[in-house]
């Protein structure tokens, strides 16, 4: 066999691992042969085979059966390296516990995947009312006011590019409308944060701004709060709060890049 085959093979290979691998992250708990079959459409008898290897190596896992499968402990190991060992989470650490202590409400960190924002970390209100939002999870842009203030540091056409002209709903208040959605930005820019008015979740209003240390942003923060708690002083208190860390945080990432990359 030439060696720009084999090179060749061992490519398909390592595709065909993160697809399997990506596909259990985006759907949690255990799924049959037939099931992963029918979702990555594989030949059976390879993808039974990648299955074996992957169990053995701790990546996937199987059930008592051992007929259904499930992303395994080492994906976790892997994530857990990857916020360990990330410039960005460790410089807004003290700007993440600041922000919390004066908002009192949740706080979130993110990046840029795709057309999805993906959350790096997190700090909890303190409140008996508060959303939850793990570390990993991956959620629309055009939904989240991080994502909408990270789009807003690409041009027109760039979103363009990026979005189809009808996004995902969510809720009843979500854009849905590509060109809506860009006249907003234009606001986000003006004003230099974001909201998301119960757009990704019903009773939940979230603001953000992005992370100034490179062009396009790729990383933002977020304040979440449910709309029972959200009045006029409040929310006034969390746009200047917001506003005051992001002026921290580019101070404290500027190290990092280039201010365009």
């Amino acid at each position: 066999m030439a060696a720009s085959e084999t090179g060749g093979a061992q490519v398909k290979s390592a595709v065909r691992t993160v697809e399997l691998l990506e596909f259990f992250a985006g759907k949690p708990g255990m799924h049959s042969l037939a099931d992963v079959q029918a979702a990555v459409g594989y030949p059976k008898s390879s993808l039974y085979m990648l299955l074996r290897t992957l169990v053995d190596l701790g990546w996937v896992e199987t059930d008592a059966t051992g007929t259904r499968y499930g992303i395994g402990v080492r994906a976790l190991l892997v994530g857990t390296s990857y916020i360990d060992g990330d410039e960005v989470v460790a410089a807004a650490r003290p700007t993440l516990d600041r922000l919390s202590d004066d908002t009192t409400e949740t706080i979130h960190l993110a990046r840029l995947d795709g057309t999805n924002v993906v959350y790096l970390a997190t700090r909890q209100s303190e409140h008996y009312l508060r959303p939850f939002t793990r570390v990993g999870r991956r959620l629309p842009a055009h939904s989240t006011s991080l994502g909408k203030a990270l789009l807003a540091t690409y041009t027109d056409d760039q979103v363009r590019a990026m979005l189809p002209e009808r996004l995902e709903q969510l809720t009843e208040h979500t854009l849905t409308d590509r060109e809506q959605l860009i006249a907003e930005l234009n606001l986000v820019r003006q004003r230099g944060y974001a909201i998301d008015r119960e757009e990704n979740t019903l009773g939940l209003s979230c603001f953000g701004v992005a992370i100034p240390y490179r062009t396009p942003a790729r990383d933002a923060i977020s304040c979440s709060v449910p709309v029972a708690r959200l009045t006029p002083a409040h929310e006034q208190l969390i746009r200047e709060a917001l506003l005051d860390a992001r002026d921290r945080l580019a101070l404290a990432t500027r190290h990092l890049t280039p201010a365009r990359s």
